[in-house]
């Protein structure tokens, strides 16, 4: 990836009022995470600790930009029944609600007639946009950042679609 792509922590620190990240696979493969993925597969543990190595610099991050009045939401669409990644990423996700980050779930069947980016994105204060790509197999491959203002239109339109029709993390049950 080239380094003249803000990494989130970059982009997150010069937000001034919202981050909006929409996620669609029911796979990532990030290599970061690969061991514990495995780990959580032979085990059903999963780091759930705000402090830890792990998730600390994600916790500072979120809470430091809701303390400034950024509000940070993150809306997933999944198939159902889920994966087992998707059953890994909802276990851990009482972390980014500790965060600060407001989590929602949407089953894709109910995603069906909204209009939706082909990848995956954040979106900062309406007009930044951080695409993310991945591979086939969910690894990551790459982001690039747009400002063009049609894009962030979409992305903002389907993102609010999405939020509208998703369940909150705390009533969404793993089917």
């Amino acid at each position: 990836m080239p380094s003249s792509i803000p990494t989130i922590a970059d982009l997150m620190a010069d937000c001034t009022r919202s981050a909006v990240h929409l996620e669609m696979r029911d796979h990532y493969g990030v290599a970061a995470e690969a061991d514990e993925f495995r780990e959580w597969l032979r085990t059903g543990r999963v780091d759930t600790d705000p402090n830890s190595p792990d998730w600390a610099p994600w916790v500072d991050l979120v809470s430091s930009a809701v303390a400034r009045g950024v509000v940070v939401r993150r809306a997933r669409i999944v198939s159902e029944p889920v994966t087992d990644y998707i059953r890994y990423e909802h276990a851990s996700t009482v972390v980014n609600v500790h965060a600060g980050e407001q989590v929602r779930w949407l089953p894709r069947r109910d995603a069906s007639d909204i209009p939706l980016p082909g990848n995956d994105f954040w979106l900062f204060d309406d007009h930044l946009i951080r695409w993310g790509f991945f591979s086939g197999n969910g690894a990551l491959i790459g982001h690039e950042i747009s400002k063009d203002p049609a894009a962030a239109k979409l992305c903002a339109e389907a993102f609010d679609a999405v939020w509208a029709r998703a369940i909150p993390h705390d009533q969404y049950q793993i089917h």
